[in-house]
């Protein structure tokens, strides 16, 4: 079933479950909790207000339907979110865009153009930021406020329609992540230190972003026949994850000499085959132990790792925390 509703129906059925919403810190009247209304789902919306122009969102539940909010055109801040769990999908007559679970989504400021926001059934998990962009430019822009030639693209004018590009997360962004969500602090050190990650994670989003911004101008683009092999071996490495053929073996199987597909994989997907195939398998093994219907020593059987030492030890450094106590974590999450 799908439940389709506009934007302004979406927050006024929150403002009606929500007439005094929970205040989490009583050191902080700017952290605040929203119940999920029942006929969205089961979970909650926190809003942490962090400093003017800079909004730290946290959104958990889970979805009984498919959710379509249908929007209007809208100014918007930049904004950058990452999805731990859930499918996200945006239509509009401009573009479509798309996250899901280990992607991050990073949008410039610029007109919002009203059109469909989906949410897939199930489980849903992201942690979501608004910064104007008068901040980053206060923060990264030269004496006038601007930016580099690299991160120009990000601010846009208010009637222009803004940019969108999703991506891998990487281990890095996963651990701040991880560490917003499990925020140890109250009060005031606990804002300091939110927004250090956040602006930690600010910071490896725009080095990224200029990474991918000159790299653009510098390669070549893939002709259509090279991408459509890098693709299918991008699908073959996954479907045996827990015996993944040698590079010599999958350059034949797709048809590229080695050095072609090596070079092109990290053009496609921002880094090497088996680097991607370990960042997907911890992914893979994190949504697994998300269900809670599975041993530790299961899922690492599972998704390729022969010995539970070695993938705790990968997850621990991927995730910042040890899949055992990630496993508890969940059970108790919801």
């Amino acid at each position: 079933m799908t439940i389709i509703i506009s934007a302004q129906a979406h927050q006024e059925l929150f403002e009606e479950v929500n007439e005094t919403p929970q205040n989490n810190d009583p050191d902080d009247e700017l952290d605040v909790t929203c119940k999920f209304p029942q006929t969205l789902g089961e979970g909650y919306h926190r809003r942490v207000e962090l400093r003017q122009g800079l909004l730290l969102e946290i959104e958990s539940c889970q979805r009984p339907d498919n959710l379509i909010i249908q929007g209007i055109d809208h100014p918007h801040p930049l904004e950058f979110w990452f999805m731990l769990s859930g499918q996200w999908r945006e239509s509009s007559h401009w573009a479509i865009n798309e996250t899901e679970a280990g992607q991050y989504g990073f949008w410039s400021s610029g007109m919002a153009v009203g059109g469909e926001n989906e949410f897939a059934q199930g489980r849903q998990l992201f942690v979501n930021v608004h910064l104007e962009p008068e901040l980053l430019q206060s923060f990264i822009g030269n004496s006038s406020g601007e930016l580099p030639l690299a991160l120009q693209h990000l601010v846009r004018e208010p009637d222009q329609p803004l940019q969108f590009r999703s991506h891998l997360m990487t281990p890095m962004m996963q651990y701040n992540v991880q560490r917003i969500l499990h925020c140890p602090y109250q009060g005031i050190i606990k804002r300091t230190y939110l927004e250090g990650k956040v602006l930690e994670l600010l910071a490896l989003l725009l080095e990224q972003e200029a990474e991918i911004q000159m790299g653009s101008q510098t390669q070549k683009p893939l002709k259509p026949g090279t991408l459509g092999r890098i693709l299918y071996a991008r699908d073959l490495l996954l479907q045996r994850l827990d015996n993944p053929p040698s590079t010599a073996e999958l350059a034949r199987l797709v048809k590229l000499n080695e050095y072609a597909l090596k070079r092109g994989f990290v053009q496609v997907f921002g880094k090497p085959l088996f680097a991607y195939l370990h960042d997907y398998r911890l992914e893979q093994a994190r949504q697994l132990l998300e269900t809670g219907e599975m041993k530790v020593s299961e899922v690492a059987q599972k998704i390729g790792f022969a010995s539970r030492n070695h993938f705790a030890a990968a997850f621990r450094k991927k995730f910042g925390i040890n899949p055992k106590e990630y496993l508890m974590q969940r059970k108790h999450f919801f």
